[in-house]
């Protein structure tokens, strides 16, 4: 069972990229094959029980109270748990992560999740309490039905409340340890970070290179080749976003809407929007206005 989970690929279409899987009771049942890779970042919190599992570098043994964050591409050789285990288990997509990041502190706790290799941790009680919380509160928000635009605004500070007390965890527990980032890896936590402050003012990837010493060209082939999306991708989608927290949690008018993300005009800001999500701003905010 536990295997089978870390190996099923998390799709974005059917969960929104995060999946929480809460096991109560153990079963061997068309135990996969191993090795295999897990495609996810996978966050696992022991409950009770233990659980052996094996990576091409480590053997771990975790117990009640351990975390044990696994990175994405990681090669599993052995999986074996006790019949009373019982765990929590994130699993979430890198798009999920990037679509995730539109600030500034989050953008600096998502590089938790871009280990290069797994972290195992011991908690004490009080933050075992706190994470076990946290993640029974995304798993009663995950088998909530309702599809509203304000329960996936619930996941998604339920994710990010998630990786909050992951980084703080990591640095209470780990205070020296190097999260061994390559320059790629580094390069894109420096961007989304830098991305996160100014996107409201600076549209265009030149200010972006500037501000980390690259050139353009250099920070597109970097974003690409770790995500698979351009820079100026990351951009757009921040701007978009924003334009829909605005129109939905504001009453601002298109006009100050524009002004306040730095378009020379309403009209400019509704060309832009329309281009992007098929809408123009004041048809977004009607049909968000009548699903409540």
């Amino acid at each position: 069972m536990i295997a089978e989970i870390l190996n099923t690929e998390v799709k974005r279409t059917a969960n929104e990229g995060l999946i929480v899987d809460y096991i109560k009771s153990y079963k061997v049942s068309n135990e996969i094959s191993v090795p295999f890779r897990i495609s996810n970042f996978s966050v696992l919190l022991i409950k009770k029980g233990n659980l052996r599992i094996q990576f091409s570098s480590t053997n771990n043994v975790i117990r009640r109270k351990d975390l044990l964050v696994i990175p994405v591409n990681t090669i599993c050789t052995y999986v074996l748990a006790t019949h009373n285990i019982q765990l929590y288990v994130i699993r979430t997509s890198f798009d999920f992560v990037l679509d995730n990041c539109y600030n500034r502190e989050l953008a600096d706790a998502f590089s938790i999740l871009m280990l290069k290799t797994e972290c195992n941790i011991r908690l004490d009680e009080k933050d075992f309490t706190v994470l076990s919380m946290i993640y029974k509160l995304m798993h009663v928000l995950q088998r909530e039905t309702e599809s509203s635009e304000l329960y996936k605004d619930f996941r998604r500070i339920g994710f990010a409340l998630f990786i909050y007390e992951l980084k703080h965890i990591h640095f209470k527990y780990l205070p020296n340890a190097n999260l061994d980032l390559g320059r790629k890896e580094s390069l894109i936590i420096q961007f989304l970070t830098v991305l996160a402050i100014h996107f409201k003012k600076q549209h265009h990837v030149q200010f972006y290179a500037g501000s980390l010493y690259v050139t353009p060209g250099h920070l597109n082939k970097m974003v690409k080749t770790i995500t698979g999306r351009s820079a100026k991708n990351f951009i757009i989608e921040a701007l978009i976003n924003e334009s829909k927290n605005l129109l939905k949690d504001t009453q601002d008018s298109i006009a100050q809407i524009a002004d306040e993300l730095e378009f020379s005009s309403a009209a400019n800001f509704s060309v832009f929007f329309k281009r992007h999500t098929g809408l123009l701003p004041s048809e977004f905010r009607s049909s968000t206005n009548h699903s409540i």
